[in-house]
This record gives structure tokens, C-alpha cells and sequence, in this order.
């Protein structure tokens, strides 16, 4: 229903009046219109679930669906392919002479072929609704499960609270948490302060947050330091009944039948003056803990302790946010993960056998204990070692999932993850990982790119729709995807998905022709939509017989790709190109490249050098990236793309542009959409600096100064920043990002430069004895990167008077004495500073009062280097260099772990001392799990 849904206002778009459809063809599409909004209500209706939780689909449904699905995937290309033709048909016409005779019979031909395709649609739409009608009337009720369908899926039937949820079942010779469980119990034990303290227990769902919340209830209930203690489970319940089990927990005597309120009022009654142990399990919602936390006496010197699990970051931030600890569930490392399944598969009596050849399993169970337990419970159960071994379990992993009942607690995570997204914008978002090869690490930034040019999302926001941002918030809120890298300001570069979640979101992928893929010889439909082809296999002729490529949206190419699939004459609706891991990509695929006509994202790389001028006809392309390809030269007729908001590279600007050219006049006219420049070198004598005065929308700019003979006047790069940074004083500017790198040239090309100016962000890479003075008087600066080989005492004087700066990132050699006083960096929230020498800045007491995160990477630093986190009373996380001694990192440790809040210290693999979009995502910084406190 979802998916239809997101057809609709493309059959808007064809009732524009720019295509001249026949008042008849119209009708047949208000119609369509008209008709499956009836039929997507009536699924919707028959799909109502109550509290979350629904019977499966009838079977009858479940083909229902499939018809709809057909008939949707139909509507799709009918309309994909109207404007394919009218946008190949208006480049043909687009010549200054008068339409001809053929033209115009030309566009009769469309109008009649477009209505014979609507009225086939109508009759599908009508016998489609008939059947539903006649079938779902003749039998009611009648439920079997689904697991393969996905549009069929609704949650399964989940296991009542009181045994999913019951903390006697968890078994106490838990492997692999010795650190969480004696970490949970410092912080019940903990006796300042002495009032109520809610820990929350957050991570993704089979981690082990219920069974760790267990061991320590368990514990507990067995000693006497709580007078009153209850355990009650939040999932799929309301507040009032949460409530009310909770009551009834405390005094059986009670019924728990009132409202919320009175519950609340009740449950006060019986705690007050007690010191009690609550564990509330699987909160899912900020709205039920906020209905649920009033019920619980803060009587000051009790001590009383609240512990909730959860798998959404949000709720447990809530949960915890006053005077509260936030414990982050990690996944078990390879011998922990060895150890839980060998535990599970491996009979004891077979204890002195060889253990299984366990490599393959324990990657796809990625550290997760729920799915290590379920495959160990599986390999014994079908009779280990005789059954069959975890290789061929890895080959039928998907088949095993859906049908096997040892593996039923697993699916039941997978699919309630997955159900449970609201909404088909997120559904779809989290299926297009499929597209990417399961270690391959995904650029968050690209992905949200894609997720545009499909139409899964909106580029802003509003009340029916996400943009791109939200849903990968969302997702990264649910623990769903991770992070792999994170940027020194907390914004994360690139992130997968879990081990038995990509298990999951493949086969979804293939049970919905969501995506195809060509892996190790492994090929599907006849009607492929999106194709992602990976591993060592090409593809050659003979595999792809029968099969349709003109219907293809989404093409990604890790590998060999072969002459067939780089065909691109075989392309019509190709909408997202990826191709920068493409080994077998040439110049010479670009000409037909430059015929997809309604492509929107373009990645190049492999030997791609030259772009040709063709690529003017790239109308609709809204972002295109040749980071990894040996592009030095832009052509000027990119400039011209009406519809381009990224363009990524480093290259030079072709001298073409200082001629009177189609593209000067589009730019002069200010009709660029450009919003990403990052980025192009300069000698500071292009023509193109004088169109960028005309770019009123780019957000991003970044520029590399090469010196060159004779480029000694740096006045129009000056004037092309200045005018880039001129603050018009509007109140809602947004963001506005600069990176500079002037190695090549001299600092006075920015030295010049003058107030009223904004930036949101600004990154200055070179040699600079001085604070460039255009820095201390933008407004809006909230992130500040500097990199040279040396910071003056000045310089960082000057720095410390930026009151908006929330982040700040030093890169050099060595700083100057210098010392951050009580006044100094006010609102900062971050600091980061690389350094080749330890000379790192003295911090008085009482400054940086709401400092998040310290990095500190240096790998000569030398124990705490007179920094006294005591005093960072927000502090939640300190990052080292992985070079740093042990002993080092042990007195970080224990500084952390006498601080109140606990905060995590982590080591860096290395330093990305570029912080750039053109770096390499290989080299980028990756945080590696150390001696945390957490």
C-alpha cells in the first residue's frame, strides 16, 4: 500500500498540462487516481493492528497483495515510461525551428499509446478490486503466516510478557558480559547520590539487554537492599497496563484496573518511603516512559533504582535524563562469539570433538548473542556433528530463517524491526542496504543522495513526508543500522547494518524484487528494478537471456560488471548510477551514459578521465561524484544541468567557461539549483570565478589553491569567497560550509577579506601566523577547522573569543603555551586537537562548562597531561590516540571512571587530518572499542 502510495503523485505529474494529454486520458487517470486510494485504504484497514500486534496475513490477502504489487510495479513503469519518451522527444524538438508535421504526429502516437496503457491499467485496478471484494467476503477471518511477502507482513504474533519478558527463564552463565553485568551492578550499588537513579539498558534488539536487566534482578531479589522490587514488560502494552501489571506486581492485593492516573497515584502510595527496584522491559515510545514516570516516588536518601530496556536511542536518552546512566549494549567480540555458539551447538558429550569450522557463521551472527544462541540451538538440535555444518547453514541461512522453528526468536527480532518502521518511506530506505555487498562500509552521505533520486524520499521535510536526514535519523535511532566512521564533530561518514539484519534485508529484497542481485553465480527475476551485481562472477550474455533491463532504476557495480550489463543502450528508466567501484568502466560507456535521460545520481571512478559534453543532456541529474575516477578537467556544460545540487571531485574548470557560452547566460540568470561545489582546484585567474557570484544557492564550497607561473593575483578567487560568504542578514540562512587548503599560495588571498560576513562552518588548511580576520567576526560560526604547522599563542587567543563556537579542531605540529581560560570558548561542545608534540593547552577550572566530547590524539601524550576532566561536568566521551601507552590509556581510564558521568575512552586507528568529502572513505578515522567505563 505504501509503495502505491508513492505512485500517486506521479500520476499527478502526468495530468500536467506540458505533456497535452487527451481530455479522455485524463479521465482514465483521475480515475486510477481515485481507485487505489480506495484500494490502499481497504488494505490498510484489513492490515489494523491493535497494540502492535496483529495476526499474519490470510492467504487469500497475501495473493491479494501480490496482484496489487504487480499492478503497482505496472502503473510504475507506464509512467516512467511516458516520461522517458517525453524527454527524449523534447531534446529531439528542441531546436529553435517551428514544430514539424512529424513532431506533432509524433505526439499523437504517445497520446494514443498512453491511453491504451491506462485503460489495460483500469481494467487490472477494477479486476483487481473485484477479486479482492469477492474473495475477502467469501472468507473472513482466515489467518495463516507470511514471512516472505513483505507487503503481506504485518507483526507476527509476539510471545506474551509474561514468558518473553520473565527474568527466571535467562540463564545466568551468561558468555561475554562480565564487564556490562558488573558495570549494571556498580550503578545499583552506587550510593551517591542518594535518590532515584533510572539506568538505561539501549541496543539493538538479541544483544542481551533483557537478559543482562535479568542477571542483575535476579541478584538483587535475592538480597534484601530493596524492600519492594517488580519486574513488568512495556512492549506492545499501553501505559495504563504497564501501570497496572507494575501494581498488581508490588501488592497482589491490587487489581490495577483504574486509569492511568489513579494507577500513578496508587503505585506512589505504595513506594513512598520504600527504596525499590523497578525494571521496566522494552520501552518503545518517549510517550509511555513520560505516562509511566510519574507513578514513581524521588524521595531524596533511599536510593531507590529504575532499570529500562530499549533498542531506541531517544527513549533512553528520556529515560535517563535526569540523573540518570545510559549503558549501550555492544555486540561480542570473536572469541566470546566462538565460545556462545560452540556452548550451544556442541552436545557435552561431545565436548573433546573438534569444534565446528565456525568463520562463515560468526560473520553473518556479527557478535549478536540472540542470533548466535538461535544458529548453536539449530546446528544441535539437527543432530551436530552429523547435521549439517555451519557452511551449508550459511548457504540456506534465508530459507532456514523462514521455515525452521529453532530459528522462530530470531525471525520474530528481524521482522518486528522491520514491521515496525512507520511507514513505507523507511521500509523501503532500510531495503535499499541490499544494494550494497555486506563488508562493503556505506557513505552516509551518497546513500541519502540515492534515497532522493528514487523517490523514497522528499528534499525537505513536511507533515506527511520525511526527507532524506530524518529517515537515516530514524534508523540510527532504532540501532537498526551503526556507524562505522565518525567525524570528529559527531556526524556520522559512513554505517552498515548488522550481520542478521543484511541476512534479513536480502531476502526481503528478492521476495519483493526490490532488488536483484548477480552474487557468486546466484541470478533471479525476469523484471529486474534495481540491480546490484558484487563478487568475482562477470556477467556475460548468456546469463541475462530473457531478462529486461529498460525497467531498471538502480544500478550498482562492485567488481567486473561485463559487456552485457554495461551496455547502456539496454537502460531506459535508470534513475541511480553507481559505478565508482566499477573495474571494467571506460571513457567509452559514456556516450550511451549521457542517453539516460531521467538519471539523477551518477558516481563514476574505475578509468573514467574524461567527461564528455554530451553530459548536457543529463537534465534531471541532481547529483554527480567522480571522487574515485581521474577527472582533471570539468567541462563547462556541467555548470548548465538545471537540476544539479552535487558536484564532488577535485578538478580543475575548463578555460572554455571565459567564453561567451549557453552556460554563462544560465548561470547569469541565476537558474543554477548548485548546492555542493566540493570541490575544484584554482590558480585564482578562472573566468568561472565571476559565474559563482551567480550560484545564490550553493551551500557548501571547497576549493584547493595551486600556484602557477605567473597566478601571483589572487583577486577573483578573493571575490568569488567574499561573495560566497556575504552575510545578507537573513534570519534563516541555514548552513553554509568553506573549506580552504592555500598550501599553494599565499595567505593574503583570504587576509582581505571583510565583514558582514556568514559561515556555519569554515575548514582553513595551511600556513597562517595569524587568525585570518574575517574568522573572528562571522556570524553563525558554530564548526571551525584549522590545520598548519603551528598555532601561535595569539592565534588561539583569538579563537577563544568565537562565543558561538560549538566545535573546534586544531591540527599542527605543536601549539604555543597557551591556556583556555573560565571566559574562554563559552558554548563550546567539542574540542578536538591533533598534534605531532604533546604541548597541549592548560584548561582552567570552571572553563569549556559544557564540553561533550575531548579528543586528544597524539600518540607521545603522556598520562593526563594536567587535564582535569573532573571539572567537565557534561563530559560523555574522551578519544586517545591508539599510539598512546598503556599506561596512558589506563589513567585516562580511571579518570573516567571516577568522573559522575561515566564517559567512555576510546582509541582512534588513525587520524584524518582532511576531515574532507573527497577523502577516501578507507582512510577516514575509525573509532575501535577500547577500556570503556561504560
Amino acid at each position: 500500500s505504501g509503495f502505491i502510495k508513492a505512485i500517486l503523485p506521479r500520476l499527478f505529474s502526468l495530468v500536467n498540462d506540458k505533456l497535452n494529454l487527451h481530455k479522455g486520458v485524463k479521465g482514465d487517470i483521475d480515475f486510477l487516481i481515485k481507485e487505489l486510494r480506495m484500494i490502499v485504504g481497504a488494505i490498510d484497514d484489513d492490515l489494523s493492528v491493535e497494540h502492535g500486534a496483529a495476526a499474519a496475513a490470510a492467504a487469500v490477502q497475501t495473493l491479494c497483495m501480490e496482484d496489487l504489487r504487480e499492478l503497482a510495479h505496472g502503473i510504475e513503469d507506464c509512467i516512467d515510461g511516458v516520461l522517458y519518451r517525453a524527454a527524449r522527444e523534447q531534446r529531439r524538438s528542441s531546436s529553435l525551428l517551428p514544430r514539424t508535421v512529424r513532431a506533432t504526429k509524433k505526439l499523437l502516437q504517445t497520446n494514443q499509446h498512453l491511453a491504451q496503457e491506462l485503460q489495460r491499467l483500469k481494467r487490472m485496478v477494477e479486476e483487481a478490486n473485484q477479486r479482492k471484494q469477492r474473495y475477502t467476503a467469501a472468507a473472513p477471518g482466515q489467518h495463516g503466516q507470511v514471512y516472505s511477502s513483505a507487503a503481506a507482513q504485518v507483526d507476527e504474533p509476539w510471545p506474551s510478557c509474561s514468558s518473553a519478558s520473565d527474568p527466571r527463564i535467562h540463564e545466568a552463565d551468561l558468555v561475554g558480559v562480565d564487564a556490562d553485568r558488573a558495570e549494571l551492578l556498580e550503578q545499583l550499588a552506587e550510593r551517591q547520590p542518594e535518590q532515584l537513579k533510572v539506568i538505561a539498558i539501549v541496543g539493538f534488539c538479541g544483544l542481551g539487554k533483557t537478559a543482562l536487566a535479568a542477571e542483575a534482578y535476579n541478584r538483587e531479589t535475592r538480597g534484601g537492599r530493596f524492600e519492594r522490587h517488580a519486574w513488568v514488560c512495556a512492549a506492545h502494552r499501553s501505559a495504563r497496563e504497564v501501570l497496572g501489571e507494575l501494581l498488581r506486581r508490588i501488592d497482589a492485593a491490587c487489581h490495577g484496573d483504574s486509569d492511568a492516573g489513579q494507577l500513578c497515584v496508587d503505585i506512589r502510595q505504595q513506594l513512598e518511603k520504600k527504596r525499590y527496584f523497578i525494571v521496566i522491559d522494552d520501552i518503545q515510545t518517549e510517550d509511555q516512559w513520560k505516562s509511566i514516570k510519574s507513578a514513581f516516588p524521588t524521595d531524596k536518601d533511599i536510593g531507590s533504582r529504575i532499570v529500562v530496556t530499549t533498542t531506541i536511542q531517544s527513549v533512553a536518552n528520556a529515560c535517563c535524563s535526569a540523573n540518570g546512566y545510559l549503558h549501550k549494549m555492544s555486540r561480542l567480540d570473536k572469541n566470546c562469539s566462538k565460545q556462545l555458539l560452540s556452548k550451544k551447538a556442541c552436545p557435552e558429550r561431545y565436548s573433546h570433538y573438534k569444534q565446528p569450522d565456525s568463520a562463515a557463521i560468526l560473520k553473518k551472527c556479527d557478535g549478536q548473542p540472540l542470533a548466535l544462541v538461535t544458529i548453536g540451538e539449530f546446528l544441535q538440535a539437527n543432530g551436530w556433528p552429523t547435521g549439517p555444518n555451519c557452511e551449508d547453514l550459511c548457504n540456506r541461512l534465508h530459507y532456514h530463517l523462514e521455515n525452521d522453528k529453532t530459528l522462530e526468536r530470531m525471525r520474530r527480532v528481524l521482522v518486528r524491526n522491520y514491521t515496525s518502521l512507520p511507514g513505507h518511506a523507511l521500509k523501503a530506505c532500510l531495503l535499499y542496504f541490499g544494494m550494497f555487498p555486506s563488508d562493503h562500509p556505506i557513505r552516509r552521505k551518497s546513500l541519502l543522495r540515492r534515497w532522493l533520486a528514487e523517490g523514497f524520499v522528499e528534499p525537505v521535510s513536511s507533515s506527511s513526508n520525511l526527507d532524506s536526514t530524518a529517515a537515516f535519523d530514524v534508523l540510527m535511532d532504532r540501532n537498526i543500522i551503526e556507524p562505522i566512521n565518525v567525524s570528529n564533530n559527531d556526524k556520522v561518514k559512513t554505517c552498515q547494518t548488522y550481520g542478521m539484519m543484511r541476512e534479513f534485508i536480502s531476502h526481503m529484497s528478492i521476495s519483493q524484487n526490490f532488488v536483484t542481485f548477480f552474487c557468486d553465480d546466484k541470478f533471479l527475476p525476469k523484471y529486474v528494478r534495481r540491480l546490484s551485481l558484487h563478487g568475482d562472477t562477470v556477467v556475460n550474455g548468456d546469463n541475462f537471456n530473457g531478462i529486461d533491463l529498460s525497467l531498471v532504476r538502480s544500478l550498482a557495480v562492485f567488481g567486473e560488471a561485463g559487456t552485457t550489463v554495461l551496455d547502456f543502450s539496454k537502460y531506459q528508466l535508470l534513475r541511480v548510477l553507481d559505478l565508482e567501484k566499477c573495474d571494467d568502466l571506460n571513457d567509452d560507456h559514456l556516450k550511451e551514459i549521457c542517453n539516460l535521460v531521467l538519471l539523477k545520481y551518477l558516481s563514476l571512478g574505475g578509468n573514467i578521465s574524461k567527461l564528455p559534453k554530451d553530459i548536457a543532456k543529463l537534465k534531471d541529474l541532481e547529483a554527480l561524484d567522480v571522487r574515485r575516477s581521474k577527472v582533471k578537467i570539468m567541462p563547462v556544460e556541467v555548470f548548465g544541468l538545471p537540476c544539479l545540487i552535487h558536484l564532488l571531485g577535485k578538478f580543475k574548470l575548463s578555460d572554455k567557461v571565459k567564453q561567451k557560452t549557453e552556460v554563462q547566460e544560465f548561470l547569469s540568470k541565476g537558474k543554477s539549483n548548485l548546492q555542493t561545489l566540493a570541490g575544484f582546484a584554482s590558480n585564482g585567474s578562472e573566468g568561472f570565478l565571476h559565474l559563482m557570484r551567480y550560484m545564490n544557492k550553493l551551500r557548501k564550497l571547497k576549493i584547493w589553491c595551486t600556484s602557477s607561473a605567473g597566478s601571483t593575483d589572487w583577486t577573483d578567487l578573493r571575490e568569488a569567497i567574499q561573495q560566497f560568504i556575504l552575510d545578507e542578514k537573513e534570519a534563516n540562512i541555514g548552513t553554509r560550509s568553506l573549506s580552504l587548503h592555500f598550501t599553494g599560495c599565499s595567505e593574503d588571498a583570504i587576509n582581505s577579506l571583510k565583514e558582514p560576513c556568514y559561515l556555519s562552518s569554515l575548514k582553513l588548511h595551511g600556513n597562517f601566523p595569524q587568525l585570518p580576520q574575517f574568522v573572528t567576526s562571522l556570524r553563525g560560526l558554530k564548526e571551525l577547522c584549522l590545520s598548519s604547522t603551528k598555532f601561535t599563542t595569539g592565534l588561539l587567543e583569538a579563537l577563544s573569543n568565537l562565543s558561538y563556537l560549538q566545535y573546534l579542531k586544531l591540527v599542527a605540529d605543536e601549539l604555543e603555551k597557551f591556556i583556555i581560560k573560565v571566559q574562554g570558548f563559552p558554548r563550546l561542545l567539542r574540542l578536538c586537537i591533533v598534534l605531532q608534540c604533546p604541548t597541549f593547552p592548560v584548561i582552567e577550572e570552571g572553563a569549556l562548562p559544557f564540553l561533550v566530547t575531548l579528543q586528544l590524539l597524539c600518540k607521545d601524550l603522556h598520562g593526563l597531561s594536567d587535564i582535569q576532566i573532573e571539572c567537565f561536568k557534561h563530559l560523555q566521551e574522551v578519544t586517545l590516540h591508539s599510539g598512546v601507552t598503556p599506561a596512558t590509556r589506563q589513567e585516562w581510564v580511571k579518570a573516567a571512571k571516577e568522573h559522575p558521568n561515566r564517559p567512555k575512552v576510546l582509541l582512534l586507528k588513525s587520524v584524518d587530518t582532511a576531515e574532507s568529502e573527497h577523502t577516501d572513505v578507507d582512510s577516514v578515522m575509525e573509532a575501535v572499542k577500547s577500556e570503556t567505563t561504560e
